[in-house]
């Protein structure tokens, strides 16, 4: 995978999340790597509640395609902001577009420099490199 293929204003973990900083918030959703790997999406649950408290690592729904069901994990500690709805009635937004519309929620992390933790683009492509 090329870094070029990978938004700059984002950072991502190893479970194929991105996270993009916007406000004081981090935006969260899937890769295209995590959408190549599934196929068609079909459902998109985000089990989680505005207002909840996330940790990091812990699943905040699931996705599932024609292939697979997944869950989807936080990549920072904090509290739920935002969710979108949207995916609901729209899972495909995820396979057109999952670095804008199909953001699936928005947390504000307990640590200030939380996404600093997360991989950089360069990182993450290496890592999906690895793992094929």
């Amino acid at each position: 995978m090329s870094t070029n293929d990978l938004p700059t204003d984002c950072r991502f973990t190893k479970d194929h999340e991105w996270a993009r900083t916007e406000g004081g918030e981090l935006v969260v959703g899937i890769t295209r790597f995590a959408v190549d790997q599934l196929g068609d999406i079909t459902l998109v649950s985000l089990d989680a509640k505005v207002g909840a408290h996330l940790d990091a690592g812990k699943a905040f729904g699931t996705i599932e395609s024609v292939k697979t069901l997944s869950d989807l994990y936080a990549p920072v500690s904090g509290t739920i902001t935002k969710i979108n709805d949207a995916l609901t009635d729209k899972p495909e937004l995820v396979n057109e577009d999952c670095y804008k519309a199909a953001w699936m929620i928005a947390i504000t992390p307990d640590a200030a420099n939380a996404a600093d933790e997360l991989l950089d683009a360069a990182a993450y492509a290496a890592h999906c490199d690895a793992s094929h």
